[in-house]
């Protein structure tokens, strides 16, 4: 999670694209995605809960906050993400079920 914040500060669609698991990347979204994200200035990362997503898991959530300034006010986004690990690699899978 948080080198997928630190992808959205640098603007670097690449990245987020290869850590977006294959079956829900948003392939045809790359460059919105990427102009957005440098549109906007990146403040903090806040983790607020975990599950899962340890060295022997298959699968893990991420709840987080990421603040940002846009049209001079702080907004956030707020998410509960789902990760899976494949091939000893972690990938975004979108909003997890609760």
């Amino acid at each position: 999670m948080r080198s997928r914040y630190s992808a959205f500060v640098l603007a670097n669609g690449d990245y987020l694209m290869g850590t977006h698991h294959s079956s829900t990347r948003p392939t045809s979204e790359k460059k919105a995605i990427v102009k957005w994200a440098k549109s906007v200035e990146w403040i903090k990362l806040e983790i607020e809960e975990t599950t899962k997503g340890l060295e022997k898991d298959k699968e893990g959530t991420v709840t987080f906050n990421a603040y940002f300034y846009e049209n001079s006010k702080v907004d956030v986004i707020h998410e509960k993400s789902a990760f899976i690990k494949e091939n000893n690699k972690w990938y975004y899978l979108g909003y997890a079920k609760n």
